[in-house]
């Protein structure tokens, strides 16, 4: 039996705090779209289930639409994650088959032109759409993970995919942020600055290649251009090494 902590929500909770665990969960309540086919968007959330007498746990995505409750199976969660790991990797397959979408911001922006609105926008933390199409991959497979976290916790840097137990650290590196030699193309404005950025980056990502591999961890980068399935093979292939690589 799966422990009810593991899944339910704890009894007595308000309408508000229940709406901020989806907000974490998803990525932001800018996260939760989801469009309809008359053009119109609603905001989803992630309900989890209890099925298979009490041995496995399945997510679906639920909203309201015209006065009643439409609600969709988004598959299997791990059983051995937390409830808000759960929500995460149900948010993920939601994004994953297409039923969830960003809400776009408003025209007028900060960025100083649009092709530097569209990169701003792309610039999320977590949760990009390549990294949902790598962890949907890697989950098909069977295998679990923790996303957004730490390899090494007195270590301030964040993997976008982590499998502890194998130690390996994944990251999925943004074409333009960390200067990808294919698809980089420097900024005609405030060029000083972005290139000293860009530069920053690159120089972070290989210092933090080398304390992770110092640690005995594995290091896997992959672009964001990148064929998805062949960045799943290759997460799949150094799980099975478990040796320290930083090629990509």
């Amino acid at each position: 039996m799966v422990p009810a902590r593991a899944w339910k929500p704890r009894p007595g909770r308000s309408r508000t705090t229940v709406d901020s665990e989806q907000n974490r969960s998803a990525g932001g309540a800018h996260r939760r779209v989801v469009p309809l086919a008359d053009g119109r968007t609603v905001k989803g959330s992630v309900i989890l289930k209890l099925v298979a007498a009490g041995r496995s746990v399945r997510a679906y995505l639920r909203w309201r639409s015209d006065g009643r409750t439409v609600s969709r199976s988004l598959g299997a969660v791990s059983n051995s994650s937390s409830r808000f790991e759960k929500l995460n990797e149900g948010w993920a397959l939601a994004r994953a088959a297409g039923l969830v979408r960003d809400e776009v911001p408003a025209a007028e922006s900060w960025a100083s032109s649009p092709s530097a609105q569209a990169v701003m926008r792309a610039n999320r933390g977590r949760d990009t759409s390549p990294e949902l199409q790598l962890r949907a991959l890697l989950f098909a497979h069977g295998l679990r993970y923790r996303v957004s976290a730490r390899p090494i916790s007195e270590l301030r840097r964040t993997a976008d995919i982590v499998f502890p137990r194998a130690r390996v650290a994944v990251f999925v590196d943004g074409c333009y942020w960390h200067g990808c030699p294919a698809h980089y193309r420097p900024s005609t404005k405030n060029s000083d600055f972005w290139a000293t950025k860009i530069a920053s980056n690159r120089l972070r990502d290989e210092d933090t290649n080398r304390a992770l591999s110092e640690a005995g961890w594995t290091v896997v980068r992959c672009w964001e251009h990148e064929d998805p399935e062949i960045a799943a093979e290759r997460v799949i292939d150094a799980l099975g090494k478990s040796t320290p690589v930083t090629d990509r």
